[in-house]
């Protein structure tokens, strides 16, 4: 069997749209539950089909195995970094740092600035979570309920929630997406959050002014009362200042560039120390014991860092809050990047990608080309596969390759994609990210779409920084 040197387009592009329309009927069956192992298969299926055709052109079974080799060595930092995540979030969790900063969130919400204190508090809170569906599903639905009582439009209170919510999704070391766009483009988490800040924050600055503005032109009434959460949250955890050591350490070791690592176990283990000091109660509730001494303390810890643990609370907009996967809970996202991995290091060896990239390549005949090339991409898997995993690994594995050539460094490409495949799959109704947020809230996607700003504002903001050659990083 020859070496292939070059694929025609056509043959290229077969696996991809077999690919793209096999995920979109199995997320049109599954819905949410697709990403619990059925889209990993169909990214099997779809390196099958990428592997029939480099049989078909000669193109050898061993190459393809080397190349998915190949590809399993380069996210093998990432894989762990989501493992550790997964044990910070939990031990973090369990020594009421998250909570913490949920409880001083909520503290700074006033009626006369409600819409951009949304934005805030879901900002602060899905920081500290990691997850724009978490923070939806509590906090944003308590903040509907009170934006209500306020007289305020459903759907610019949701706008609110979701632009903030998103804000800390794409920022949050602890979010899935966020560790997920620079494992596909070779980058390093922490490089990719540095460097997402560049187009996020004047995003989020830009939303919170219209927010502003258009509280001016509200009229409110009746009070806004979170003292009840509050007072769940301080029911259940020891809540106080010293507890931000943990979050400010990780933030000091991350500044004195401390490998990501590192940094994250250093989280993990103080967030631990802190939970044995200052929540006791919790972690003999997560060891299943009933006494508290070494052993289940040391059960208690072991059950937050490795699984799913739940901090129980008769408040159900806390419930799914006082909650953590531990490192089981990243297994999910773990498992769709070894599957992409094989779907991506089969069209790497049969050329298909090389084809695609030097087509794209073709028109794309400068940098803002590329970019928005990049951009379209994210949109049409979003508009048609229907989850936000799969608009980053995709575009994610295709344009690497597109990026290096053009001297690019990758964290320009994982910003892109953050920008314009993360935020953008809530504004799509069939759309995971857009059926679940619709759904929670009780708000449609056609009402709060034009308050949803940061998320239909981060595309263009990306695509204006390629256009103007702002804080474009060559590879040194």
């Amino acid at each position: 069997m020859n070496k292939v040197k070059s694929l025609p387009i056509v043959s290229s592009l077969i696996p991809l749209i077999m690919l793209i329309l096999l995920l979109a009927y199995n997320v049109f069956v599954f819905g949410d539950d697709a990403l619990s192992g059925s889209n990993q298969f169909i990214l099997l299926i779809g390196a099958s089909i990428a592997a029939t055709v480099g049989f078909y052109y000669k193109v050898s079974y061993k190459k393809m195995l080397v190349k998915v080799a190949d590809n399993f060595q380069s996210v093998a930092g990432a894989i762990l970094i989501l493992l550790f995540v997964g044990a910070l979030a939990g031990t973090w969790l369990a020594s009421g740092v998250i909570p913490a900063m949920i409880y001083y969130g909520l503290k700074i919400l006033h009626p006369t600035i409600f819409l951009p204190s949304c934005i805030i508090i879901c900002a602060i809170i899905s920081i500290a979570t990691g997850s724009s569906w978490t923070t939806s599903a509590t906090v944003g639905i308590a903040l509907i309920g009170i934006g209500k009582a306020l007289g305020l439009p459903p759907g610019m209170i949701a706008g609110a929630v979701i632009s903030g919510a998103y804000f800390g999704d794409k920022l949050s070391p602890l979010s899935d997406t966020t560790n997920l766009a620079p494992a596909m483009s070779g980058g390093d988490l922490f490089t990719h959050i540095k460097y997402m800040t560049l187009t996020t924050f004047p995003s989020i600055i830009i939303t919170i002014i219209v927010f502003i503005m258009l509280g001016f032109f509200q009229e409110q009434k009746g009070a806004a009362d979170i003292l009840t959460l509050l007072n769940q949250i301080e029911l259940k955890f020891n809540i106080n200042y010293w507890l931000f050591i943990v979050p400010a350490f990780v933030i000091f070791l991350i500044s004195r560039k401390t490998p990501p690592l590192i940094a994250l176990l250093a989280g993990t283990i103080l967030g631990a120390i802190f939970a044995l000091i200052f929540q006791p109660d919790i972690v003999l509730a997560l060891s299943g014991e009933k006494t508290y001494n070494f052993s289940s303390a040391y059960k208690g810890i072991l059950n937050a860092i490795s699984v799913s643990s739940q901090i129980e609370t008769e408040n159900k907009l806390l419930y799914d809050l006082f909650s953590s996967g531990g490192m089981k809970g990243m297994l999910d996202t773990i498992w769709l990047i070894i599957c992409a991995m094989v779907f991506g290091g089969v069209m790497e060896a049969i050329g298909a990608l090389s084809s695609i990239t030097n087509t794209l390549l073709n028109w794309a005949k400068n940098t803002f080309q590329l970019f928005a090339s990049t951009v379209a991409t994210c949109l049409t898997i979003n508009l048609t596969a229907s989850d936000q995993y799969l608009a980053i690994v995709i575009p994610g594995k295709m344009f690497s390759k597109a990026y290096k050539d053009r001297n690019l460094a990758p964290e320009n490409l994982s910003r892109t994609l953050e920008d314009s495949g993360t935020v953008t799959s809530a504004l799509i109704p069939w759309n995971t990210c857009g059926a679940y947020q619709s759904s929670v809230l009780n708000v449609g996607v056609s009402e709060y779409f034009i308050y949803a700003i940061f998320n239909w504002i981060s595309p263009f903001m990306t695509l204006l920084y390629a256009l103007l050659k702002i804080k474009i990083r060559s590879l040194k």
